[in-house]
């Protein structure tokens, strides 16, 4: 269970931040695209809609209004942590697809039912999912089939997730698929598998009572 838990940790503890929303102005080198991956797009819009998830997730774990509230205030990120995340997903497919990985779906339900034996049920897995890595119920499955790709590409290289032989396989994925970012989100560092953020005075951070609205 440690295993697991500092595996989720790594690839996807950065969305348990609450972002700023973000306005723009000046020219995108992709109008409409939060990111280009592999060639495909992440558009702002299924950013947006990422975002939308885990803030009505939390909508609904913390109903209390003030208790939401601090939610959001204790955080700042959630927009560029969760794109990250989306991008980050993408190159440990690539990882693990030049690795000759592969994930069943027998394998997905039962590394989530130990875990729901370990959390002591499936509503109780789903909350520490949300609470501890900011994924939403609906997003669950996906990632521990992600935890397992990880521990499977560390296993075939004979390592572990916290080893750098890791991580070289994941910047070399993230090399071939030629990330670039919006830069309104940062830069990609190939090397870190990670996003960076970058000086951008065209864009601004809107605080207040605007940021505690979810994303639609």
């Amino acid at each position: 269970m440690h295993r697991r838990r500092r595996t989720a940790l790594l690839l996807t503890a950065a969305l348990t931040a609450a972002a700023p929303l973000l306005t723009a102005c000046g020219n995108d080198a992709h109008p409409g695209a939060a990111a280009v991956v592999g060639g495909q797009r992440i558009t702002v819009s299924q950013l947006e809609s990422r975002v939308g998830e885990i803030r009505a997730a939390q909508r609904e774990a913390v109903p209390d209004e003030a208790q939401y509230e601090q939610v959001i205030a204790r955080t700042g990120s959630l927009t560029r942590d969760t794109l990250q995340g989306m991008v980050l997903d993408r190159v440990l497919e690539r990882a693990a697809r030049d690795a000759g990985v592969t994930v069943t779906p027998k394998e997905v339900q039962g590394m989530r039912s130990g875990l729901e034996e370990q959390a002591g049920g499936a509503e109780a897995l789903e909350t520490a999912w949300l609470q501890q890595y900011g994924i939403p119920p609906e997003r669950l499955d996906d990632n521990l089939r992600l935890q397992l790709q990880a521990q499977k590409l560390a296993q075939r290289l004979g390592t572990d997730t916290s080893r750098p032989e890791f991580w070289q396989a994941l910047s070399e994925a993230s090399k071939e698929l030629d990330v670039d970012l919006n830069p309104r989100y940062g830069t990609w560092d190939d090397e870190k598998s990670s996003r960076v953020d970058a000086r951008t005075p065209w864009v601004r951070d809107v605080t207040g009572e605007a940021a505690a609205q979810p994303v639609a």
